[in-house]
C-alpha cells in the first residue's frame, strides 16, 4: 500500500492558497480514481482506493500545517508503511512557480511542514514531491504562502497540479526513478 500525503491548512480560509497546493493534488487524485476523500482518521481526512492497481491511502492532515508530522507518524506506524511507499506532496517556495519537484529523500529545506514530519518519523528517505510557488520580494513568507493565486497565476498552477497527480501516480506505478526523470524540469 502507498500513503499519498497532500500537506496544506485546514478549512475554507486556506482553501485555494499557495501552502495548500498538496490538497489540491490530492483532491485531484481523489477526483481522477474515484477516491472519497472523506473519513477523518489520524487526525486527517483520508480515502482509501486504488490507482493503478495499487492499494493506496490519500490523506490531508487536519493538523495545521506545522504539526503535519502527528498525522503521519500515525499513520506510517499504524499501516507499518516503508519510506519508499509514503508519497509526500507540498508546496516549495523555493522551487520557481509551476515547477516540480521531485525527490527520493532529503532535508526538509524551508519547510516547517516537511521539517515536522522528518523529526517524527527521524528519517528523511520517503519520495516527495515539492510544488513550486516561487517567492515574493514585497510580502513576508508567511503572508505569502498563505496568500490565494492570481487569475493568471491559477492558470499555470492549475497544470502544475495536474502534473504533481500525475508523477504520484507514476511513482506509484513505475517509481520514483522514472518519475524524476520524467517530471523534474
Amino acid at each position: 500500500m502507498f500513503v499519498i500525503v497532500g500537506l496544506g491548512n485546514p478549512g475554507k480560509k486556506y482553501d485555494l492558497t499557495r501552502h495548500n497546493v498538496g490538497f489540491e493534488a490530492i483532491d485531484r487524485l481523489a477526483h481522477k480514481y474515484q477516491i472519497k476523500v472523506n473519513k477523518i482518521k489520524y487526525k486527517a481526512l483520508i480515502g482509501e482506493g486504488q490507482i493503478e492497481g495499487e492499494k493506496v491511502l490519500l490523506v490531508k492532515p487536519q493538523t495545521y500545517m506545522n504539526l503535519s508530522g502527528e498525522t503521519v507518524l500515525s499513520i506510517c506506524n499504524f499501516y507499518q508503511i516503508e519510506p519508499e511507499k509514503l508519497i509526500v506532496i507540498y508546496d516549495d517556495v523555493d522551487t520557481d512557480a509551476g515547477k516540480l519537484r521531485i525527490r527520493k529523500k532529503g532535508s526538509a529545506g524551508t519547510h516547517n511542514g516537511m521539517r515536522h514530519i522528518i523529526m517524527l518519523l527521524q528519517k528523511d528517505d520517503f519520495p516527495r514531491i515539492r510544488i513550486g510557488i516561487g517567492r515574493s520580494n514585497q510580502l513576508e513568507l508567511r503572508d505569502f504562502v498563505l496568500q490565494r493565486f492570481s487569475k493568471d497565476e491559477m492558470i499555470t498552477m492549475d497544470e502544475t497540479l495536474n502534473k504533481a497527480a500525475d508523477a504520484a501516480v507514476m511513482i506509484v506505478r513505475e517509481g520514483v526513478d522514472l518519475a524524476m526523470n520524467r517530471f523534474n524540469g
